[in-house]
């Protein structure tokens, strides 16, 4: 009887945490959107004639959190804004849309500042991997459809300066 009376107290302490943690799981979580941070400016070049072709206001992404996280969770971002990932090394990169609510044109670049690959309209939310398929040190996110208006191609080179 007596293992009957403590078998019953745990069960209603279990269904009581329970209860309260149920409670707790329907609060709204409230977050703040993110928002751009101009970081630089980064302007595209064509290889063949050397003329501007683009300027974005940029944000950069060089530690480990900005690099894995990237443009994740973002509603939107402006037509002249972009990211530029900056790894440490020059190595294959592989990159997917996982929380990622923007299609995008991702620009892998060499160590040289020029456009090596690239991948154009990376659908939202999809994991994916897009690989750079040649080793690059840089990558620059952009709104979809900025690789075809601007007719970018391998080769095209980029200047980026940081903010101070």
């Amino acid at each position: 009887m007596k293992a009957m009376k403590i078998f019953s107290v745990g069960l209603i302490a279990a269904f009581a945490i329970l209860a309260g943690c149920k409670e707790d799981s329907k609060k709204a979580i409230k977050t703040e959107p993110i928002t751009f941070t101009k970081e630089g400016e980064l302007s595209i070049y064509k290889a063949k004639s050397d003329s501007l072709i683009a300027k974005y206001n940029i944000e950069i992404a060089e530690s480990d959190y900005e690099t894995q996280t990237g443009l994740m969770y973002r509603e939107s971002m402006e037509p002249d804004q972009g990211m530029l990932f900056i790894f440490p090394d020059v190595l294959f990169h592989s990159f997917y849309m996982k929380n990622t609510k923007i299609p995008l044109d991702l620009i892998f670049i060499d160590d040289e500042l020029r456009i090596a690959s690239y991948k154009e309209n990376a659908q939202p939310l999809d994991e994916t991997g897009l690989s750079s398929e040649v080793p690059v040190q840089y990558v620059l996110e952009l709104n979809a459809g900025q690789l075809k208006q601007y007719s970018l191609e391998i080769g095209d080179r980029i200047e980026f300066k940081r903010m101070k």
